[in-house]
């Protein structure tokens, strides 16, 4: 099991949370995780972001609004997309990343010699039309430390 499932699952257990887990690895397989998912009446869902679910977010956060199923996902696109909020590493500053790591490739360095890279900057985006669309308001002190708010 991927260590940010497993990592997830620690949590939730830890705060006395029951915690579903559920995969999906093509178009139908999301939606009939959806339709079981609202028939549990889960408090809120994450949503890993993994390469599958990234190409889907348009049909995954289009079922989030159909159930009404609040959401935080892993990358601020899905935020854009009308999701309702997320917290996870910026993509286009690890982008930059590989491309500090590329150059020195490309003037000599051997990739054994490079240090590992984790990512160093983290944002957490809230969709506030999604918010009040689900009935939820967020604390100012939330919405105080979001990197964006989208209104």
């Amino acid at each position: 099991m991927k260590r940010s499932v497993l990592e997830t699952e620690r949590a939730a257990s830890a705060s006395g949370l029951r915690l579903i887990v559920l995969k999906a690895s093509t178009e139908g397989e999301i939606d009939t995780a959806f339709a079981f998912l609202s028939q549990q009446q889960p408090v809120a869902l994450v949503v890993i972001a993994e390469p599958f679910v990234i190409t889907r977010r348009g049909q995954i956060v289009a079922q989030a609004a159909r159930f009404a199923i609040p959401v935080i996902y892993g990358i601020r696109e899905f935020v854009v997309s009308g999701g309702l909020m997320s917290y996870g590493n910026n993509v286009p500053e690890g982008y930059r990343q590989i491309g500090i790591l590329a150059g020195k490739i490309l003037k000599g360095t051997k990739p054994d010699d490079l240090s590992v890279q984790q990512p160093t900057k983290f944002e957490f985006v809230i969709n506030l039309k999604t918010a009040t669309a689900l009935g939820l308001m967020f604390p100012p002190g939330l919405l105080a430390i979001a990197d964006e708010v989208i209104e």
